[in-house]
């Protein structure tokens, strides 16, 4: 009997082993994805000057050294007709996550047509887009990446996707494709920019680098929208690290000052309501968190004191956090007692869950809000006026699983220094930074730590300009944001600032 068991077995394993290979078998006689381009011809109007333009969606596949296909990114790009591409500036842009899809930049803020949002919150279809007037293909060409396993773009048959999913691997693989789109339409000697949102500025910020260092391809100018380039400021603190409570503080007090639950002489006042609160954020707060239990118990009852008026929160709340409260709590806590939520993307947005006492929110409103209107109103758009016809699904947010930060070792993700690097040797090159006052995923104040941190030359100062706006995370779903950023980045793009040389030269 034990032996026809054994045999048994032996025969269940044979046939798992075969059903692999026979898979395996089957992706290898999978083909390569082909490349495609669909060109359509449009025209958007912009501050009352109509302007023409083509449409290019399509696919560039990577290849290794051997010439082995590893991977194929979608890409959607946009060609002012008429002039010359050595005069004309390009923009590559992309979103974060990791494992968001460009969607977000392209029909928010722009590309040439945007989507109808509705900030009053989730609504059902029709969405369809619009003529964007606020869109900045007057001032540059453009092109929306998908990394790998994003949007349309993927892994070929039998790779792993997992050799794209990191710090580095990402970087290689969208520096290669801007590389090679610059070759194929004529764009080396454009002036070049590169554009990201929320991680896609860690991309941005690194891949500045590695185009600089691997290919020799200088950049212009970079966009940091909600940017984290130093993930020690993030509000996910790990024990020792109080930096994100100190970060998020101006936030908690932006976003109880817009629910109306601030002290009435913060409420008065919007600006001075959050410049007190960044002077206590850097001062009182930094220095009591940094004292840990060494401080003073009547110093921390009155720190306790402080933290509730400027976040709205209850003073018992804040005392049995031990002072410290991170965005996850605090977006289920201020609202807890009118039984709502507020959002993390965007805290204006409000929620509501089933369990009124559960220490965290069930979802983001605000994520609720924007996903499906952004995700309903690009899949009809690029198949209806791009005339990209694609059964696969299109990504828009997925989940890649671990993210390699293997290069990090046992310290936070910090790409700042790149970015400091490349400002220092590359003259001119300029930076725009766009936070939103009411953004708990990647907090204003965190930024701002980051770039009055960079350790700056005086002389390139002048190069980076920071601007803040009335909204969240995608700050651009606010009109009036929306209007602002637009009259912000005229004035980055047209202005080159102060000539310098490279300071290293002097």
């Amino acid at each position: 009997m034990k032996k026809l068991y054994l045999i048994i077995a032996l025969i269940f394993t044979c046939s798992i082993v075969y059903a692999e290979e026979k898979i395996e078998a089957k992706k290898e006689l999978l083909p390569p994805p082909k490349e495609e381009v669909v060109e359509t011809s449009h025209s958007v109007t912009i501050d009352g000057k109509t302007i023409a333009y083509k449409a290019i969606a399509g696919n560039i596949v990577l290849k290794d050294d051997q010439g082995k296909e590893k991977a194929s990114i979608f890409y959607v790009a946009y060609i002012k007709d008429g002039e010359r591409s050595k005069d004309r500036p390009i923009t590559y842009s992309f979103n974060g996550g990791p494992g968001s899809s460009s969607i977000w930049l392209h029909l928010g803020v722009f590309g040439p047509q945007r989507i109808l949002f509705n900030e009053e919150g989730p609504s059902t279809p029709p969405y369809g887009t619009v003529n964007n007037d606020y869109s900045i293909l007057d001032l540059t060409d453009l092109v929306f990446i998908d990394p790998v396993s994003t949007g349309y773009s993927r892994a070929v048959p039998g790779e792993d996707a997992k050799q794209f999913h990191g710090v580095e691997e990402d970087v290689e693989s969208i520096g290669k494709f801007i590389r090679i789109f610059s070759s194929r339409y004529g764009r080396w000697d454009s002036p070049k920019y590169l554009a990201g949102e929320s991680y896609g500025t860690t991309r941005a910020a690194a891949l500045s680098e590695q185009l600089f260092d691997k290919h020799r391809m200088y950049i212009n100018g970079i966009i940091l929208i909600s940017s984290i380039l130093n993930f020690q400021t993030l509000n996910d603190p790990q024990n020792g690290n109080d930096l994100p409570y100190a970060m998020s503080i101006p936030t908690f007090t932006a976003t109880a000052w817009y629910h109306k639950k601030l002290a009435p002489e913060l409420q008065e006042d919007f600006a001075k309501a959050l410049k007190l609160s960044e002077e206590f954020a850097l001062g009182d707060y930094s220095l009591a968190l940094l004292q840990g239990d060494l401080i003073d118990p009547k110093k921390k009852e009155e720190i306790i004191d402080r933290v509730a008026y400027f976040s709205g929160l209850s003073r018992d709340f804040v005392s049995r956090s031990n002072m410290r409260v991170n965005n996850f709590r605090f977006a289920k806590e201020l609202l807890r007692s009118d039984r709502r939520t507020v959002g993390r993307f965007d805290s204006r947005f409000k929620g509501i869950d089933s369990d009124a006492a559960s220490s965290h929110a069930e979802s983001d409103p605000s994520a609720d809000a924007i996903f499906g209107p952004f995700a309903g109103a690009f899949n009809e758009y690029v198949r209806s006026q791009l005339n990209w016809k694609e059964d696969k699904e299109y990504n828009v947010l997925v989940s890649l699983g671990q993210w390699n930060y293997s290069k990090t070792g046992n310290s936070f993700l910090n790409v700042a220094e790149k970015l400091r690097e490349v400002m220092t040797v590359v003259p001119g090159m300029r930076v725009f930074v766009g936070s939103g006052y009411f953004d708990l995923a990647t907090p204003y104040f965190g930024s701002d730590y980051t770039m009055t941190h960079l350790g700056l030359d005086p002389s390139l100062r002048p190069y980076l300009t920071m601007k803040y706006y009335e909204a969240g995370h995608m700050m651009y779903i606010h009109p009036a944001s929306l209007k602002k950023m637009k009259k912000d980045l005229v004035e980055f793009y047209t202005n080159p600032g102060p000539k310098v040389r490279n300071p290293i030269l002097r």
